[in-house]
């Protein structure tokens, strides 16, 4: 077992609080480094997420289906085996759990979800990765694919790209960066790149939006902007033309705090 060694301020030196809260020294502060990436926005508003469009929401917890779109993807194949899902219940708190694929098969979750924040890839065969598109969805299941999608890991990422996260019970949210890098075969073609929220029982609302022609954007807030418990957060983009071809990733730089929490 790894034992953590303690923190140099505590025998009265100084150590940068951001590693404090990443090294789990600071109580009830919590990080969230939240990426995503679209490879190809035209002009209709999409999310920055690897199955491309806008994403829709679960209307209510639901059991899950984890399937993929390739048949080396299951407990003794060659591709991903097992498959770590986290997200929120239906009283937006937070939970996990861990399952084991049976290729273009849906495995049911054994919770419900109402919100799918991330998946990760953790154990795989001989390729080392997913072998085709995980999903988590619901619906009937047809050759891999759930009819409603909520979450994909695209093929050999191992890891979801969803720039979109909901904010747990019990905790305030603290965005201190926003990061977006665009990219595209066209000349003279831009992106618009919107970060909107929604809190509980109210519409997206737009909380920042900047142009990008090609590179990227990096947008620190001096004061961060705050999101209350149970608020989604979601980064979106849209092209100029119909023929933008845009490939765009998104990453927000959080730190999340228990509410009616005090230091001593």
């Amino acid at each position: 077992m790894t034992r953590e060694v303690s923190s140099i301020t505590r025998t009265g030196a100084h150590e940068p609080f951001e590693l404090q809260v990443s090294r789990g020294q600071v109580a009830y502060h919590r990080t969230n480094f939240k990426f995503g990436f679209n490879p190809d926005v035209d002009d209709a508003l999409e999310t920055v997420w690897a199955q491309g469009g806008l994403y829709s929401y679960l209307a209510a917890a639901s059991v899950l289906t984890v399937s993929s779109s390739n048949a080396n993807d299951t407990a003794a194949g060659t591709g991903a085996r097992t498959v770590e899902i986290f997200g929120l219940d239906a009283s937006y708190n937070e939970i996990s759990e861990t399952i084991s694929l049976n290729g273009q098969t849906g495995v049911s979750t054994s919770q419900s979800y109402l919100r799918i924040n991330r998946a990760i890839v953790r154990t795989a065969g001989s390729g080392g990765q997913n072998a085709g598109v995980i999903y988590a969805g619901t619906g009937t299941v047809t050759a891999g694919v759930p009819a409603n999608i909520y979450t994909t890991i695209a093929a050999g990422d191992n890891q979801t790209l969803m720039a979109l996260w909901t904010v747990p019970a019990g905790y305030t949210a603290y965005l201190h960066e926003l990061l977006a890098t665009v990219a595209t075969t066209q000349n003279n073609k831009y992106c618009t790149a919107t970060l909107v929220a929604r809190p509980l029982g109210q519409v997206f609302q737009v909380k920042d939006k900047f142009v990008i022609s090609e590179g990227s954007h990096h947008q620190e807030y001096s004061f961060p902007l705050k999101f209350d418990e149970k608020t989604d957060i979601e980064v979106r983009a849209i092209g100029d033309s119909a023929s933008a071809d845009i490939a765009i990733s998104a990453a927000l730089d959080i730190v999340y705090i228990r509410n009616g929490s005090t230091l001593a």
